[in-house]
């Protein structure tokens, strides 16, 4: 016999309140990031799309992220047609094709000799002048000629080469530029002598200081391209694509080679992109959602508050085949933690693949508001 006004005992009764709490946290918790996700982009032109008669909203896209070159106004346009943003690529440090016509803005390694390439990357010294104005006026033209929603820095730290299995990891740079302005601004007297000389010292004797300072200078990268931003279209936002690796990988070797800290570039972007590359990089696919949930509870990432977290992954084959099944698996990853808004690496890999695109088309038509 069912007694119902039967009153449970107190204790029974908060265990009650304790349970029905942590369900409703719980389906609110899913429910939320169900519905946060602003962005359901692309990397790379939308055209091999278009030539197989297909429509960005059709396939729940919403944002094209597009290399700043390969952007024209016909582009804009009909991307916007298909309620889709415009975002742009700026590739901050790469130096090919500079480096080889201004030799003075060569990245010089320990040893005083000028670095080969990384793999396929080609840096630059980021503290050569020359270089500054050159992609300082790349950027003045870019916002102005085109109505973009963002800009996305990219090759945002010093020469090296992290998307490999076995990254290229180089000390740099040593040109007497950079000792001078090193010197200066962290006020260490670095004794006389040549260039291996003053490396060697400088990396017994002053090795914390010159991390530091090698941070500040991509910091000063970041803030360079915020304040051009503000002072031509202040509406528009500022993304970083970035290495992910976590602070201890590699012996500490984003922030010790490439100058990367997540925390002093926090209050300077609107919106970080790790660039989990699970194939290229050697990793499981079910390592992006580990890194991304790593990405935001290190940088206390909070919904509804800047920054932001935009992971790029990849569809690409390379580091072997990337099935649909893994490209589904690392969407999703992109997707987890505090992530609002995922894109893939690239449009045509995508275009080239029919399974992909359905399985890019399920996940941003369901994460459609």
């Amino acid at each position: 016999m069912v007694h119902k006004n039967r009153i449970l005992p107190p204790d029974i009764r908060r265990i009650w309140v304790w349970v029905f709490t942590v369900l409703l946290i719980s389906c609110g918790s899913e429910s939320n990031s169900q519905n946060h996700v602003k962005i359901r982009g692309i990397y790379g032109h939308p055209q091999p799309l278009w030539d197989k008669q297909l429509h960005l909203q059709d396939l729940g896209v919403n944002a094209v992220f597009v290399h700043g070159a390969s952007i024209d106004q016909q582009m804009v346009e009909r991307a916007r047609s298909e309620g889709a943003k415009v975002f742009a690529e700026y590739p901050t440090l790469n130096g090919k094709n500079y480096v080889e016509e201004h030799p003075e803005a060569w990245a010089i390694d320990e040893t005083g000799s000028q670095v080969g390439a990384a793999s396929w990357f080609m840096g630059v010294c980021p503290n050569d002048e020359g270089f500054r104005q050159f992609r300082l006026s790349q950027l003045q033209e870019l916002l102005t000629n085109f109505e973009l929603d963002g800009i996305w820095m990219d090759y945002v730290h010093w020469h090296a080469q992290f998307e490999e299995p076995e990254p290229i990891l180089p000390e740099t740079c040593f040109c007497n530029p950079c000792i001078s302005k090193f010197s200066m601004e962290m006020k260490v007297e670095i004794p006389d002598g040549n260039t291996p000389e003053k490396a060697e010292w400088i990396l017994a004797q002053a090795d914390e200081v010159w991390r530091d300072w090698r941070c500040n200078v991509i910091l000063e990268w970041v803030t360079m391209v915020r304040q051009e931003i503000r002072k031509i279209r202040p509406e528009i936002l500022l993304g970083v694509y970035h290495c992910p690796w976590t602070d201890e990988e590699f012996e500490g070797a984003r922030r010790r080679i490439l100058g990367l800290d997540y925390t002093m570039l926090r209050d300077s972007v609107d919106v970080f992109s790790p660039m989990v590359y699970h194939g290229r990089m050697g990793r499981k696919p079910e390592w992006v959602e580990e890194n991304i949930e790593w990405f935001c509870e290190k940088l206390d990432i909070r919904l509804g508050s800047s920054p932001e977290v935009w992971p790029i992954v990849q569809a690409y084959n390379n580091g072997g085949v990337i099935s649909s099944e893994e490209f589904e698996i690392v969407m999703q990853g992109g997707l987890s933690g505090k992530s609002t808004g995922v894109m893939m690496f690239t449009t045509r890999s995508i275009a080239d693949n029919e399974d992909k695109i359905e399985v890019m088309k399920t996940i941003y038509t369901q994460r459609q508001p």
